[in-house]
């Protein structure tokens, strides 16, 4: 594999043939089925021709154009199978790995970011990467001290590299809809574009992954490893063992698969409570699931322990969204007014934080017709995540032809929310591809704002008498009765 194309025109060139490739496998598959082959026959080999190439083609450029396609991939369960059976390999290699680059163009930005000396800061590299993602590779190593740590390198010009690809993916992002029916990719685009600065600034990444290692250092559920060392596109952190989530999903087991979609959705949740942060890049290739830590006997699950107590190993904190309340307290709010059945609550709310236009009217009893299937997870203590379920509601909302459709068309989404609403809806995704059954509600009435009318309550009671001592406080310092002071 040769180094990271970084010229303008050749990735250009490489993204535009796509197009021309699905076209000419239309033709390809057009003249197979004139031959005498069937219709059902012909239309998966184009498919999986097709994904093949796209992936492929993706994973080779990597930059936006594998960020594009990681972030697409955690909706793949929402696919129907038809589609979604081809592309479901092709899919997978992008969430674990991509074509490595040269050990020769790795020594080197090790050289200029950390010094000639660089390897006296190792006791082992291993020049292999043991993984390779969109904008860097990860290589496992033995730091100086002796811990086992990943060494994550970036690509030298991978900051072009992903404005080029998201500037030239968003002009034919119309040609790309076929391959994700009833999901507009250009905002999936724009929202990539906006993140482009965060994502090549490993100084931010550092201080969020350690801001997480630090509150999450002894819970019993989550690990994040610490950071190790961290300059200019070079970030080292401790290296964690475990099952990659990619791997549950293809062929972990009931329990695995449970467990893992517990503790993700956990994490989700808590997250931004505990730290002001959420983690924004949910595809599997950045989480693993771990034996439980040795216990005073030296036991594990390897030895028979209860998969009941395998973690979550939570990695790549390159996008994160900044939340200093934690998640806002209207999605608690509009949350439990729907699963009280308050459509006007509800739809007062979602005009208050701009889901719905002033310049709009809609029905508010239609308007929580349209959330409740997609709330039912929250409806029940405990709900199986499926494949099935997830392309329901897609098909629901994809069909111009549904209420859903046209209702859903006429609701805004806010830019504050734009990055939860992804965030979410990619933690769903990959909940359906774990086939999860997962006790959601837990997680919520523990860590979301709102959704608990009696916390509300508390905080509204709290608030009334933080007023009232304020109140009484001013008007001993002769201020006008009745003028709180402001603090």
């Amino acid at each position: 594999m040769s180094d990271l194309p970084r010229k303008a025109v050749t990735r250009t060139a490489k993204l535009a043939a796509l197009p021309l490739g699905f076209a000419g496998r239309a033709t390809w598959g057009l003249g197979k089925r004139i031959g005498g082959k069937s219709a059902e026959l012909v239309a998966r080999e184009v498919q999986q021709r097709t994904a093949d190439q796209l992936f492929k083609t993706l994973g080779e450029l990597k930059g936006g154009a594998m960020k594009l396609g990681q972030a697409l991939s955690v909706f793949e369960s929402a696919l129907p199978e038809e589609i979604a059976g081809p592309y479901r390999a092709a899919l997978t290699k992008l969430q674990e790995a991509a074509p490595p680059l040269p050990a020769r163009t790795v020594h080197g930005v090790l050289a200029e970011r950390i010094g000639e000396d660089w390897r006296e800061y190792f006791l082992e590299f291993e020049d292999t990467p043991a993984a390779a993602a969109s904008i860097g590779q990860v290589h496992r190593a033995v730091w100086h001290d002796g811990r086992e740590v990943a060494v994550k390198v970036q690509y030298p010009g991978a900051g072009e590299a992903l404005l080029s690809d998201l500037a030239q993916l968003s002009r034919f992002a119309r040609l790309l809809g076929p391959l994700v029916p009833g999901m507009d990719i250009k905002p999936v685009i724009k929202e990539l574009r906006d993140r482009v600065s965060e994502e090549l600034d490993y100084e931010l990444e550092a201080q969020a992954q350690q801001e997480h290692a630090a509150e999450f250092e002894d819970d019993p559920d989550v690990v994040i490893p610490q950071v190790v060392h961290q300059s200019d596109q070079v970030l080292v952190t401790e290296w964690i063992e475990g099952i990659p989530l990619s791997e549950v999903i293809a062929e972990g087991t009931a329990e695995q698969r449970d467990r893992a979609g517990q503790l993700l959705a956990r994490f989700l949740f808590s997250g931004p409570a505990r730290t002001g942060l959420l983690h924004a890049d949910p595809h599997p290739g950045n989480f693993r699931l771990l034996p439980p830590a040795a216990d005073e006997a030296g036991q594990t699950e390897e030895d028979g322990g209860p998969v009941g107590s395998w973690r979550l190993g939570v990695l790549d904190f390159g996008t994160v969204d900044r939340l200093p309340g934690g998640l806002p307290q209207n999605i608690g709010d509009s949350l439990r007014l729907a699963l009280e059945g308050d459509a006007a609550g509800v739809y007062g709310l979602l005009r208050e934080e701009g889901f719905v236009k002033e310049s709009i009217d809609l029905d508010p009893d239609a308007v929580l017709d349209y959330l409740l299937p997609i709330i039912e997870p929250t409806q029940v203590e405990e709900f199986a995540f499926s494949r099935g379920w997830i392309r329901e509601q897609a098909a629901r909302i994809a069909d111009p032809r549904s209420p859903a459709h046209q209702l859903g068309r006429q609701l805004n989404l806010p830019p504050s929310y734009v990055l939860i609403h992804r965030v979410t809806l990619s933690t769903i995704g990959v909940l359906c591809q774990l086939g999860a059954t997962v006790r959601l509600r837990d997680e919520l009435e523990a860590w979301l704002p709102g959704f608990l009318a009696e916390a509300t309550e508390t905080v509204d009671a709290e608030a009334v008498d933080a007023e009232a001592v304020d109140t009484e406080y001013a008007e001993e310092e002769g201020e006008p009765e009745g003028e709180p002071v402001q603090a």
